[in-house]
C-alpha cells in the first residue's frame, strides 16, 4: 500500500481526505513560506510547493511511490492577495471590504511522488468564486469576537458561522474550505495513482 503523507496542520484538510476515503499520515510543514509571484495562481501553486518539499525533504530513505501533498489557500479580492488577519481590526478591515462583494479562493495543491529517488512534483490551483451578502459593522464585530477569522485566509471560514453570510458561490465548496479533494482525485488518476484503498 502506498504511503501518503498530508504537510499540513489544517484539521479541514484532514477531514476532507478522510471523506474521500484515503488513508494518510500528517506531518505538517515547518519553517515560512514565502509569497514570491503577485499571481494568486502563481503563488498558491509555489506555497504548496514549499510545504510539499520541506516534509519530503524531512523524510529518511522514503519508500518508492510514497506521496506528500502540499495546500495552500488565499483569498483574492481585486486581484491582491489577502492572507490572515494580523490581529481582529485587520480582521474586521478585510471582511468590511469583502460583503456584499464577489471575490475568488485560490488553493494550490502540489503532491510529491517518490520515484527512481527523486521527488516528482505534480501541482494545480483551482479557483472558487465566493459572494457575500451585505454584513452589517456590528455583525462583522460580533464574528471577530468569536476569534474565529484569525487563523484563515481572507478573514473567514466558510463552514464556520459566517457560512451564514454566504451568497453563493461558483465552483468547488471544498476548494473553499481548503483542500479541492474532487480535483486532486482526478489529477491523480490521469497520472495512475489511486489515491483511495
Amino acid at each position: 500500500m502506498r504511503k501518503i503523507i498530508l504537510a499540513s496542520a489544517s484539521p479541514r484538510r484532514s477531514e476532507l481526505l478522510k471523506k474521500a476515503g484515503v488513508s494518510f499520515s500528517v506531518i505538517p510543514a515547518g519553517g515560512e513560506e514565502a509569497i514570491t509571484s503577485p499571481m494568486p495562481e502563481t503563488a498558491v501553486m509555489q506555497l504548496a510547493q514549499q510545504k510539499a518539499v520541506c516534509v519530503g525533504n524531512t523524510l529518511k530513505n522514503p519508500e518508492e511511490g510514497t506521496l506528500v501533498i502540499g495546500a495552500d489557500t488565499v483569498v483574492v479580492y481585486e486581484n491582491k492577495i489577502l492572507g490572515k488577519p494580523l490581529d481582529k481590526e485587520d480582521a474586521i478591515a478585510v471582511l468590511t471590504r469583502l460583503q456584499g462583494n464577489i471575490h475568488q479562493v485560490y488553493t494550490g495543491v502540489s503532491v510529491l511522488e517518490r520515484k527512481n529517488d527523486v521527488w516528482e512534483p505534480h501541482t494545480f490551483a483551482e479557483c472558487t468564486d465566493v459572494e457575500f451578502y451585505p454584513v452589517s459593522e456590528k455583525e462583522i464585530r460580533a464574528y471577530a469576537e468569536t476569534g474565529e477569522p484569525m487563523d484563515k485566509a481572507g478573514s473567514y471560514g466558510i463552514q464556520g458561522l459566517w457560512g451564514v453570510y454566504v451568497k453563493g458561490i461558483h465552483g468547488d465548496y471544498n476548494n473553499v474550505v481548503g483542500l479541492p479533494v474532487a480535483r486532486l482525485l482526478q489529477e491523480m488518476k490521469k497520472l495512475n495513482i489511486e489515491l483511495r484503498g
